[in-house]
C-alpha cells in the first residue's frame, strides 16, 4: 500500500492503480525497445522510410512510459524501470524478427501493435471507475498508438483493403506473409 496518494484517491485504489500501470510501463520499455531492433535491423527497398518512421514511434513511446512512471510515482508508489521490471512483468513474448525486409518487420510490429493496444485498452477498462485522471492518460496514449499502427498498417493494405499479414498469429508467420505478399 502506498502511504499517500493525490487528493481524492483512496490509498488502496493508488495501490491497484500503480500495479496496473508498472505493468504498463514494463510494456512501454519493451516496446521502445522493439521499435529500436526494428529501427537497427530493418533491410530492402523501403528501409529508409520505415526506418524513418520508426523514431517517432520511438520517441513517442519512451515519453509515454515517462508519464507512467511520473504517475506511478505521483500516486505514492515507486516505478520500476530496470531491465528485470520487464522481465517480472512480461506476460508476452520477446520480439522473434532478427534482420529482415521492411514489409516482413511491418507484418510482425502489426501484431506488436494488436497486443499492446489491446493490453491499454484492458488496463483502461481497470482504473477507468478507480482513477479518470489515469483513464485519460491511457486514452490519448491508444489513440496515438492505433495512429501508429495505422502507419504500419498502410504499409500492409493492398488497393483492396486486405492485410498482407491477414490472419496470422505469431510475429513470424506474419513477417513470413507480408515478406512474401511485399
Amino acid at each position: 500500500m502506498t502511504s499517500f496518494t493525490a487528493p481524492g484517491l483512496s490509498a488502496e485504489s493508488a495501490t491497484t492503480v500503480s500495479a496496473c500501470l508498472q505493468e504498463r510501463l514494463s510494456a512501454l520499455n519493451d516496446l521502445h525497445l522493439t521499435l529500436k531492433h526494428i529501427h537497427w535491423n530493418v533491410v530492402g527497398a523501403n528501409f529508409i522510410g520505415v526506418h524513418e518512421m520508426i523514431d517517432p514511434q520511438v520517441d513517442l513511446v519512451r515519453g509515454y512510459a515517462d508519464t507512467l512512471a511520473e504517475r506511478i510515482a505521483t500516486l505514492g508508489s515507486a516505478p520500476r524501470g530496470t531491465a528485470k521490471a520487464i522481465e517480472d512483468d512480461r506476460s508476452w513474448g520477446d520480439y522473434s524478427i532478427g534482420r529482415d525486409t521492411a514489409q516482413a518487420h511491418l507484418g510482425a510490429l502489426d501484431l506488436v501493435y494488436d497486443g499492446f493496444i489491446t493490453s491499454h485498452r484492458a488496463a483502461i477498462e481497470q482504473i477507468g471507475k478507480l482513477d479518470p485522471i489515469t483513464e485519460d492518460i491511457l486514452i490519448g496514449q491508444t489513440a496515438e498508438l492505433e495512429k501508429f499502427q495505422w502507419f504500419v498498417r498502410a504499409h500492409l493494405e493492398s488497393y483492396t483493403g486486405e492485410l498482407a499479414n491477414a490472419g496470422q498469429s505469431s510475429e513470424t508467420a506474419a513477417a513470413a506473409a507480408a515478406r512474401s505478399a511485399g
